[in-house]
């Protein structure tokens, strides 16, 4: 095993955690920086499969990109990932990189893995674009709104006045058609052109908004979608606006709900977060709440305009729950994000302990 190392002491100086698997997935190397990473010695880490080293929603995932890599004899990369490591629980967002070694003489038909973590800078600078992106995208939809009314309304005042002259009750079905329409693409105007009320905020626990949330959805559902909550109750309490917060939930639990096509399982989580920067702010601690699902996810395609308004991989659907979720967490001073891939899909929802809520940009 020392010719292995050997073998790759160069990758020592690397600040990025790097890993050589053998032919069966086993670890054979791993530099300094993963094995400050994980917790633990390369001695400790040796004859270990790579996955096992993760936490369950990891592995499954993690072994397919192992699989491909070694099938296809070519690199295969992950991006925006998050890990977390058993049993210390060490977190990790970042890219992974898997490296088909082929005839390397040290591991023949094995794999160089590297973790590289996402710089908090950039996700940072990240942030900021899609907000000023999505500010200018909501000034556009009012803007447009403004000019498609006032036809509508014609519209709907020439099919009145038309069913009045038709002498055939039978024709009054087509203006009832044409006066319903009108009035479901009036109701999405008002909804585009109602700017969120600012947050009214009093002291609250975040596990009586899931709750609430949890109550609402079962009811609707009659209980056909289940839900796994797992909540930390040392949490302390939030200062916000708990219609506003029920409201943003809600929104990403029905999109669940429908992803699963109502029946499923959905999960509940809260954690502590500590030490975040939420919109170029530190904070000492903030409330996590993740919402989790097991459905198709989220087609790679739309992912990078999920919380655009009248964006939606549904048929029937407005595209406008996502956005004004992430509006009305914004205003609290926090942000919403997700990760989704075929089988696993979380919305995290970070809201600082102790803040000034911040009123709306757009």
């Amino acid at each position: 095993m020392t010719v292995v190392v050997d073998a790759f002491a160069g990758l020592d100086w690397l600040e990025h955690a790097v890993f050589a698997l053998d032919a069966e997935d086993r670890l054979r190397y791993a530099n300094p920086a993963a094995e400050q990473w994980l917790g633990t010695s390369l001695r400790m880490l040796l004859d270990k499969r790579l996955p096992e080293l993760f936490d369950s929603q990891a592995r499954p995932w993690l072994d397919q990109a192992l699989e491909r890599a070694r099938q296809q004899h070519a690199p295969c990369r992950e991006y925006d990932i998050r890990l977390c490591t058993v049993p210390h629980r060490q977190q990790l967002h970042g890219n992974l990189h898997v490296i088909p070694l082929l005839d390397h003489p040290a591991l023949p038909d094995g794999l160089l893995i590297e973790l590289t973590a996402v710089d908090p800078q950039w996700k940072v600078v990240q942030e900021e674009q899609m907000a000023r992106q999505q500010a200018a995208n909501r000034e556009l939809m009012r803007n447009l709104a403004h000019e498609i009314k006032n036809p509508l309304g014609g519209i709907r005042g020439a099919a009145q006045l038309l069913e009045h002259e038709l002498a055939d009750p039978a024709l009054h079905e087509y203006t009832e058609v044409i006066r319903s329409e009108t009035d479901r693409l009036q109701a999405l105007l008002d909804r585009l052109l109602t700017r969120n009320p600012r947050p009214q905020p009093g002291w609250l626990n975040i596990h009586e908004v899931l709750e609430r949330v949890r109550q609402l959805v079962s009811a609707e559902t009659h209980r056909a979608v289940h839900f796994r909550c797992d909540y930390d109750a040392s949490l302390p309490e939030l200062l916000a606006d708990r219609g506003q917060l029920v409201q943003v939930v809600l929104n990403i639990v029905k999109n669940a709900v429908q992803a699963l096509n109502g029946q499923g399982e959905i999960g509940l989580r809260t954690r502590i977060a500590r030490q975040v920067t939420l919109h170029r702010k530190r904070h000492g601690m903030a409330v996590q709440v993740d919402i989790i699902d097991s459905g198709p996810g989220i087609p790679p395609a739309l992912q990078p305009q999920v919380f655009y308004p009248l964006v939606t991989g549904r048929a029937e659907g407005t595209g406008l729950g996502l956005s004004l979720a992430q509006s009305i967490v914004h205003q609290h001073g926090g942000t919403l994000d997700f990760e989704s891939r075929p089988g696993h899909t979380v919305f995290t929802i970070l809201l600082p302990v102790q803040f000034t809520p911040v009123a709306e940009s757009a």
